[in-house]
């Protein structure tokens, strides 16, 4: 009966078997539809007790932790295929970069350091080569995920951006003995202003400025030279002197026009990355991740 009047509904009996559900088949104990569902919330940070709130609150069902971990863990194997996927030959630029997040491991929550290689094809699209979690960042675990990457395919890097880790570009070139490493001009930056009061830090940048915005590597070895010699150079010898440390690796970058340089001159590509990593971890508190990568 409708609201409005009665309707005869003839439904025939399916007594040959014959009949064949659409929507759930027969026999079918998960939905595709409801796994995608539950892994998009737990891929953005979402813990399981927080999946079970927003499911019950949702639908109205409740669903046990249990199946929660399942659906989770059935992802399991595609992720460890995309860790050991091939790569490309050739990767014109790729950006190495590591951050420290709190982890969930055996129980307890450490601290630790979370690896990321993200290449740049000739097209331009970008890529996660992989991601790797250590105790602590070091290049001798950079060396690693060096070797990692050959084995999965990469014959060479043109240009690797790295920030100032000690080590790093010799754990680079031992494997991809013809890259380019180009240090994150951000960090010798970030490093010059330790040794500078707070006061005094708006006037050093432009000062600092003259060095990497100098139209090729003479005019900022000039540069650097002039700063050295003034007044912020004289009270703060450090900077100079941590520069023409480093002088090697930030060279690099003039040998390409204005254009590239803003690409390749700092790390601002992986940081976006970083910092949707950050803001999942910051959701739960601390990341779930137990594994290498």
């Amino acid at each position: 009966m409708t609201g409005t009047s009665k309707r005869t509904l003839s439904i025939p009996r399916d007594r040959a078997g014959t009949f064949d559900p659409k929507l759930i088949a027969k026999y079918q104990r998960r939905f595709p539809d409801f796994d995608d569902k539950i892994i998009s919330m737990y891929a953005r940070g979402m813990s399981v007790r927080e999946i079970r709130g927003h499911l019950e609150e949702l639908y109205g069902i409740d669903v046990s932790a249990d199946l929660i971990s399942a659906v989770t863990d059935a992802v399991l194997e595609e992720v460890a295929e995309w860790q050991n996927r091939p790569l490309d030959v050739c990767y014109p630029l790729v950006f190495f970069d590591a951050i420290r997040v709190k982890i969930r491991d055996e129980g307890f929550v450490r601290n630790k350091a979370v690896y990321i290689a993200l290449g740049i094809r000739p097209d331009g699209t970008k890529e996660i080569l992989g991601i790797w979690i250590e105790q602590t960042e070091g290049a001798k675990f950079w060396l690693r995920v060096m070797n990692e990457l050959k084995n999965r395919g990469i014959g060479d890097i043109l240009i690797a951006v790295v920030d100032g880790l000690k080590g790093f570009p010799e754990a680079i070139n031992a494997v991809f003995p013809l890259t380019v490493i180009q240090t994150c001009i951000v960090h010798p930056i970030r490093h010059s202003l330790e040794f500078v009061s707070w006061k005094g830090r708006k006037l050093v940048v432009p000062a600092l400025k003259a060095i990497y915005r100098a139209k090729n590597a003479e005019a900022g070895l000039k540069a650097l030279a002039e700063f050295e010699t003034s007044f912020w150079g004289q009270r703060y010898p450090a900077i100079a002197q941590s520069w023409q440390r480093n002088w090697e690796h930030v060279v690099p970058f003039f040998a390409y026009p204005e254009s590239v340089r803003r690409i390749i001159y700092t790390t601002n590509a992986i940081e976006a990355l970083n910092a949707k990593l950050r803001r999942a971890v910051r959701a739960r508190g601390h990341s779930q991740m137990t594994t290498r990568r």
